[in-house]
């Protein structure tokens, strides 16, 4: 099985990766961005991918769900959460004194802006975290600090000059698994859709959110998207998380495509959290 998630050595999502899928005949796959991974499973480069969705700090990774949506042939098949932990990791000699920029991926540096507002220092993107440590460690300079893992840190042999940056301890990342099946098993916890409205009127998402409560469907997260048709127009995302029956999803779908929306099943799925006591990263 050939499974892709994001790049170089490193990351926090290749440490997702080794971790949830636990197998011997498994095939790892590194690119270099979020949508490149997400694209190698819509092209069928390879079998499954795994990448972030949502930060208890950062909230939702929107480029993933972006690029989740761009194939028709994409499913989530099930979910892993993580704890995350992130320090500020520095060339031998630096010191935190002398720290005027930090380097990382974007969710990372949002789940650190306190931090980063409170030092007044710089913040440079890069796609990922071993990126910026792997440019940090080739720069020699001791001005700049990247922000990742203390495994990451050993990797490249970087000093750790300041731990637990991030701006909320109990912060934890939910990675999605995504493949080209939708898993038609009857008992699974969680149901995504994606319903993009047939016309943009007042109450609009009410009308929609009706229909699940009717319907006795508890929704444990939603989250609207730009349909890149027109500004103003959204897509919603929507998950239901109490075991649904297929005969009662089916009948959503009917009601609200009868409402004129137009509505897409894109996972079936459990969730499965760590059990490790040791933090790890996006």
């Amino acid at each position: 099985m050939k499974v892709a998630y994001l790049g170089p050595e490193g990351t926090f999502s290749e440490e997702a990766a080794v971790k949830y899928f636990n197998e011997d005949e498994v095939e790892f796959y590194m690119y270099d961005t979020i949508p490149d991974v997400i694209e190698a499973v819509g092209e069928y480069r390879v079998d499954k991918a795994i990448v972030p969705l949502e930060n208890t700090i950062e909230g939702t990774i929107n480029m993933t769900i972006d690029a989740l949506i761009s194939f028709d042939n994409l499913f989530i098949e099930g979910e892993y959460t993580l704890p995350v932990s992130l320090h500020l990791l520095a060339n031998k000699d630096a010191d935190l004194s002398g720290i005027k920029e930090v380097w990382s991926i974007s969710p990372i540096l949002t789940q650190c802006r306190k931090y980063i507002r409170k030092r007044s220092i710089k913040s440079l993107q890069y796609d990922s975290s071993a990126s910026a440590a792997k440019a940090l460690k080739n720069s020699e300079r001791t001005d700049v600090a990247a922000i990742g893992s203390i495994s990451l840190a050993n990797k490249l042999n970087l000093n750790i000059i300041d731990w637990n940056i991030q701006d909320n301890f109990d912060n934890q990342t939910r990675f999605i698994i995504i493949s080209n099946n939708l898993n038609t098993e009857i008992d699974l916890m969680k149901t995504m859709f994606v319903i993009t409205p047939g016309q943009d009127q007042p109450g609009v998402l009410s009308s929609i959110l009706n229909v699940f409560t009717a319907l006795t469907i508890n929704l444990s997260w939603i989250e609207s998207r730009p349909t890149a048709r027109k500004l103003g127009v959204y897509r919603f995302f929507l998950e239901a998380n109490n075991n649904c029956s297929r005969v009662t999803i089916e009948r959503a779908v009917t009601i609200l495509e009868t409402l004129g929306h137009e509505v897409r099943i894109i996972g079936r799925f459990n969730a499965f959290e760590s059990k490790s006591m040791k933090q790890h990263d996006i």
